[in-house]
């Protein structure tokens, strides 16, 4: 197991947990961006305005791209399965 080999594998995860979290992280901040703008026109000051639309619409964002998800982290684990080998040295 190379230097090189763990550099890559780790680029690897980190691009797999990027492209997993982006959607969700996206949907967040959008709603969030939102409600920021609706709250300063309306000037309701309620904190515990923002969560719930956040999470109906993290919600809502996992079920739609559930599948997308899971094909990546579903290929990710089988490229680490089939890279096993190199882990042992052989």
């Amino acid at each position: 197991m190379t230097e090189e080999f763990i550099i890559t594998l780790g680029r690897e995860a980190l691009y797999a947990v990027l492209l997993v979290s982006a959607p969700l992280l996206g949907a967040s901040l959008l709603v969030g961006l939102l409600v920021s703008i609706f709250q300063a026109t309306t000037q309701i000051q309620e904190q515990t305005l923002t969560f719930v639309p956040k999470i109906v619409a993290v919600l809502v964002v996992a079920v739609l791209t559930a599948p997308w998800m899971l094909q990546i982290l579903t290929t990710f684990t089988q490229n680490l399965y089939l890279s096993l080998p190199r882990f042992a040295g052989g």
